[in-house]
């Protein structure tokens, strides 16, 4: 289980909370008018007080029933503003934490989408998901509730303080001599409970983490009769959280019952005290009354502050993920000034000696000064044993990666002067595992381009060979395909992603071995999409088979990050070497017959 990101090491500190305030402030103004009702219910808590001195010293010594009829009626007025400023700022807080995490969400969810791929080659996607769900959820909580009970409490205490002092300064300072003692466990094991927090958030990501993964891949799972041991492995995970969570809250219940341990036996002292001065004479029983009953607000309020306290060190502890999270950068960025692409491209690509490693492996060069030129139109097959880089060649020109050295320009502008979107908006993906969304065909085939029509998105089916079974599912181009396209064949997934690449109608095109999924029948049917779909493109094709490189201008052999031979099929079986071994392993029996 990995607690931090690549980079970032493990903090403690409530000055993470300080992030959270970017996202609170545009809501200055009902934070404002939550601040003013938790002032007015405040007041109103304190005011019972007087009152209880007044019934005791006025309405109990007189015996004047009317006066208790007044003390009734003001203690009702109390309640009722009471209870209205308690709405105001219950409504007022909820509303405002509910609005900024859903902004905190937002900004980490845009985020997390503009960064690089080397971010999700180290990092796990349900520790991810789990700082945009259950940390977000925490802060959420904290934000709408603890803080505005946190400063309720507060204000409570420091007023019951003072009126503690004005009622009876010799028990008031006999009080405060008590503070130190009921403070001493929130700070002391306040920093312990911080700790735990942030350690129980890791342990949640851990579990979220692992069922993402295992849900995700419930087929390798179930057909790798997998079951029993991921059970047990999850078992161990949550384990780990439940035992987090123990001692986590072990730590808060212990300070929250010496804090309450010690403040309540401070009351009963005083109480002890107070009474031999009312029978002495010092000190009224009304005042005394008053002074109990502010002495316990000082003691419940103290509790409450302890109990929330611990809420807002979890809440510090998510904060750092959080702030974790949304400090990663991406390594392949736009320049301050980027370079406006026309709306249009020729076609044209070349490599100019470049150098790259991967940064999870930054000791091993997948392209070591690779060098390649792609006329307008062209179309190249990239061919070569398992790790030689071509893959890596597409995903530099998509700008997933950035070269250590060299430069890719498209038509002579050099795509890292340029926004990484530009860039790809002029190139179309045929993944080998096509992806597929858990939407209907509509939103799955528009995807590059959301704003087409359904007459578009027909026209792209039929030329992908994708309408006679798209016509066929349950509701047509409004059927749902579920998580990952389980509805459909693997065949009908590629054929749906072609579908997706024709739509986008981009100059250049990259194909990852785009029919390697097919049964015979339907990679004669794609490959009849693909060929109208390559013409007047410009088409970089991971090439594993016969047919693939046949139809290509040009085959590009790669070993070790370099290219090794360039030709024609026929060009490159003559000259024997690395290509021909290549096609008597790969291409088998076609490659045979062809040569």
């Amino acid at each position: 289980m990995a607690a931090n990101f690549p980079g970032q090491p493990p903090r403690a500190d409530l000055a993470h909370l300080r992030a959270l305030l970017r996202f609170v402030t545009p809501y200055s103004a009902q934070l404002a008018l939550a601040l003013v009702a938790l002032l007015v219910a405040a007041a109103c808590v304190l005011a019972l007080g007087q009152g209880l001195r007044y019934v005791i010293d006025s309405g109990f010594a007189s015996r004047d029933p009317r006066l208790l009829n007044q003390a009734l009626a003001g203690v009702v007025g109390i309640a009722a503003v009471l209870a209205g400023a308690t709405y105001v700022r219950y409504a007022m807080m909820m509303s405002v934490g509910e609005r900024a995490v859903a902004d905190l969400r937002r900004a980490i969810f845009d985020h997390v989408l503009g960064l690089s791929p080397e971010f999700y080659d180290a990092a796990r996607s349900g520790d991810v998901i789990s700082r945009l769900t259950s940390d977000t959820e925490q802060l959420r909580q904290v934000l709408a509730f603890g803080f505005s009970m946190f400063l309720r409490n507060l204000l409570m205490v420091a007023g019951a303080a003072a009126l503690l002092v004005v009622t009876s300064p010799r028990l008031a300072a006999l009080i405060l001599l008590g503070v130190p003692l009921v403070l001493a466990p929130v700070l002391i094991i306040g920093r312990r409970e911080r700790r735990l927090a942030r350690h129980n958030q890791d342990c949640a990501a851990a579990v979220a983490a692992y069922i993402d993964e295992a849900i995700h891949e419930i087929r390798t799972v179930q057909a790798s009769v997998h079951e029993e041991a991921d059970r047990v492995a999850f078992a161990g995970v949550v384990g780990a959280l439940c035992r987090a969570g123990v001692a986590r809250i072990r730590t808060r219940a212990f300070m929250i019952s010496l804090v309450m341990l010690f403040a309540f036996c401070g009351v009963g002292f005083i109480l002890w005290i107070g009474g031999h001065g009312v029978i002495q004479g010092q000190l009224s029983a009304g005042d005394l009354s008053a002074f109990v009953f502010y002495a316990a607000v000082v003691a419940s309020g103290t509790g409450v502050i302890a109990e929330i306290w611990g809420e807002i060190q979890r809440a510090a502890g998510a904060t750092e993920r959080v702030s974790d999270l949304l400090a990663m950068r991406p390594l392949v960025s736009a320049p301050a000034r980027p370079l406006a692409l026309p709306a249009r491209l020729p076609g044209g690509i070349r490599f100019e000696s470049i150098v790259f490693a991967y940064p999870t492996r930054p000791d091993s060069p997948a392209l070591a000064g690779f060098t390649l030129a792609v006329s307008p139109g062209e179309t190249v097959a990239l061919v070569g044993p398992s790790g030689a880089g071509k893959s890596t060649v597409l995903a530099l020109l998509l700008r997933f990666y950035d070269p250590q050295s060299g430069r890719i320009l498209l038509d002579g502008f050099d795509i890292a002067a340029c926004h990484p979107r530009e860039v790809r908006r002029h190139i179309a993906l045929v993944p080998q595992e096509p992806v597929i969304f858990a939407a209907n065909v509509i939103e799955n085939v528009r995807y590059a381009r959301p704003g087409a029509s359904l007459a578009e998105v027909r026209a792209a089916c039929e030329a992908a060979h994708a309408l006679e079974f798209v016509e066929r599912l349950p509701r047509g181009f409004e059927t749902e395909l579920g998580e990952r396209g389980v509805q459909l064949s693997g065949g009908q997934r590629q054929r749906i992603s072609i579908a997706r690449a024709l739509l986008a109608d981009r100059e250049f095109l990259l194909l990852d071995e785009a029919t390697s999924s097919l049964d015979a029948e339907s990679e004669r049917q794609v490959n009849e999409a693909l060929a109208a779909l390559a013409r007047g493109r410009t088409t970089l094709v991971i090439a594993h088979r016969l047919a693939t490189v046949q139809r290509a201008n040009r085959i590009v052999v790669l070993d070790r990050g370099e290219v090794h031979a360039t030709g024609t099929h026929a060009q490159l079986m003559r000259a024997g070497g690395l290509y021909a071994h290549l096609a008597r392993l790969q291409f088998l029996h076609d490659a045979s017959a062809s040569a």
